[in-house]
């Protein structure tokens, strides 16, 4: 990270767990929907190894912030309800996050449209007791 990153001032919780309010010294605050956090994480799971391997995670529409851990002073690890909890989200990729959330949002409903995916989870068929 260079001298010109931006530092987080404040990071919080809200809205129920299903949001991340990023304040930064550079004056931008940003609340970053938990179904975003988690389907943008940076974690091996998600980005794979190159872009190529970017995978479109689905079904998370609902998905609740369980904890934020400091990982040294340069990011946090964020748990998930849905029990994710390796992406590891450094200041200034949290950063790009709040800048970049239309385009990369929208870029994410595209693929899970054009892969036939939902942004709500699945649901098991109900079975009939007869």
């Amino acid at each position: 990270m260079s001298q010109n990153t931006p530092w987080p001032t404040e990071l919080r919780v809200i809205s129920g767990r299903s949001a991340l309010r990023v304040a930064f010294d550079d004056g931008n605050t940003f609340t970053l929907p938990a179904e975003y956090l988690r389907v943008e994480s940076p974690s091996a799971e998600v980005q794979g190894h190159s872009p190529e391997e970017r995978k479109t995670v689905p079904g998370k529409r609902n998905v609740l912030i369980l904890e934020v851990q400091p990982v040294g002073n340069y990011a946090v690890r964020l748990v998930f309800d849905d029990l994710h909890s390796t992406g590891i989200y450094a200041w200034d990729y949290l950063h790009e996050l709040g800048r970049d959330h239309d385009k990369r949002f929208q870029r994410y409903l595209d693929e899970l449209e054009a892969k036939g995916l939902s942004r709500d989870p699945a649901v098991a068929p109900k079975k009939h007791v007869h």
